[in-house]
């Protein structure tokens, strides 16, 4: 069940306020009144609200001084202003400055309703729109696979998906295990919102509590305006805590609190925000090793483990290979050669489906529009010694000297000189190749006089 949102409503009238209070708790939302836009304010720093519904006309602080001091700390509490008949061009001031609509006196509950239901959606809209956009994760390929690992995880994947069970997904670096977490989502109840992913070991312990839990202005040096975290970005959705066993420790405590109350608490606040939604954690470690190693908190293993997620490694199911490597092509609009094709079949994969994403797709930018061959693939994968002369990475180096500065820059013009004929000029597909920049390489272009 969905939390009861709540509506704040500011109005100098004493029945007014009444009125508006049964109104909005007929309507299905948690309402709480103030008398001017000081009082508003107060209530704004001890409580979480999701609306607010002003009159402009208030003694003390009226109502669009209220709306552009909200403004200052908060860009996305949508903010309702009630006007009178001949004053339109201060509802577009209002408008201007940040409110999400405006209803003119008087006004029916049917419009009260309607204008709360449209400004809530648009701040859901907005969020996820930002979201969405400043996401810059690697996107999948599907869970591809017709072996019986692959069969049985996809079962397993069906089962849990309509469930509230958190769920800890292990398995090797490279196996998928966002996929999978997406996959759960997307089975789920829940699809309609948003999948926030977070990866534990990517950001600084000290900016980890923020990134997950907000924090409210003034929490920190820098910390100008409220921020919603990740957990309360993901309100009706999933949360997906990607390499969970790397959390600092004293955080963990804060997350167990958070899965078993549905609570959380922004950085530099006190208020506590009620949340509805589903956590799965994954992690490439044995997580009952980790808790004997002291990187995980027992109690917050057992608080994730209520249904744990085994992944198959791609040397146990080498038989998807195939269909994997054929998946990949085809966005590529490439090809591969029988015998190449059967030494990634016979190659172990440490690194996983990723591993072999990785191969293909260099690969496919030796070929450079040909059929990937043999000599297209790294030398301990084709089972060579050495790869063709269209392959630059296992040539021979210049001849070097005791000097370090000049050997690397010999050994950098080499491999830069052979990228580049190896992708038959062009810059963007050795920059690729060499894993830096297309700036960077412009840059190296010019300063090795190789143009």
């Amino acid at each position: 069940m969905d939390k009861l949102k709540t509506i704040l409503a500011v109005d100098d009238e004493p029945n007014m306020r009444r009125l508006l209070e049964i109104s909005l708790r007929q309507a299905g939302y948690k309402p709480l009144v103030a008398a001017d836009g000081k009082e508003a304010l107060q209530v704004l720093k001890n409580q979480t609200i999701d609306l607010v519904v002003s009159d402009l006309h208030m003694p003390s602080m009226n109502g669009l001084e209220l709306l552009r001091t909200i403004r200052q700390e908060n860009d996305v509490l949508p903010f309702i202003m009630v006007t009178a008949q001949g004053e339109i061009k201060t509802a577009v001031e209002a408008m201007k400055l940040g409110a999400s609509d405006y209803i003119l006196r008087p006004f029916d509950l049917e419009t009260l309703e309607i204008a709360i239901a449209k400004a809530l959606s648009v701040k859901r809209l907005n969020l996820e729109n930002t979201y969405l956009k400043a996401k810059s994760e690697d996107e999948n390929d599907g869970l591809i696979g017709l072996s019986a690992p692959m069969l049985a995880l996809k079962q397993l994947i069906h089962q849990v998906a309509p469930e509230k069970a958190t769920v800890l997904i292990t398995g090797e670096t490279g196996t998928g295990k966002e996929l999978v977490a997406k996959a759960i989502h997307q089975h789920s109840p829940r699809k309609n919102a948003l999948f926030v992913a977070v990866n534990c070991a990517a950001i600084p312990a000290e900016m980890l509590e923020s990134e997950l839990f907000g924090y409210e202005k003034g929490a920190f040096t820098g910390a100008v305006k409220e921020r919603i975290g990740k957990f309360e970005l993901a309100e009706g959705g999933t949360l997906f805590l990607d390499e969970v066993t790397e959390m600092p420790i004293n955080l963990q405590a804060k997350l167990l609190r958070a899965l078993q109350e549905g609570i959380i608490e922004k950085l530099g606040g006190n208020r506590q925000i009620e949340l509805d939604i589903r956590v799965v954690a994954a992690t490439n470690r044995n997580p009952l090793q980790a808790v004997k190693e002291g990187k995980l908190r027992e109690d917050l293993y057992y608080r994730l483990n209520v249904f744990q997620l085994p992944l198959p490694a791609l040397r146990e199911r080498s038989e998807d290979i195939t269909l994997i490597a054929q998946d990949f092509l085809n966005k590529k609009s490439a090809s591969i050669s029988d015998e190449a094709l059967q030494q990634l079949i016979s190659y172990a994969w440490p690194g996983n489906v990723r591993e072999l994403q990785n191969v293909l797709e260099r690969a496919a930018i030796l070929a450079g529009g040909n059929p990937i061959s043999l000599h297209h693939l790294p030398a301990d994968i084709a089972g060579t010694n050495a790869t063709a002369d269209t392959s630059f990475s296992n040539k021979q180096p210049p001849e070097l000297t005791y000097s370090i500065p000049k050997t690397v820059e010999q050994l950098e013009r080499k491999l830069i000189a052979d990228a580049i004929a190896a992708c038959q000029g062009n810059k963007s597909k050795a920059a690729k190749l060499l894993e830096i920049s297309e700036r960077s390489l412009w840059y190296k272009l010019e300063q090795y006089q190789l143009k």
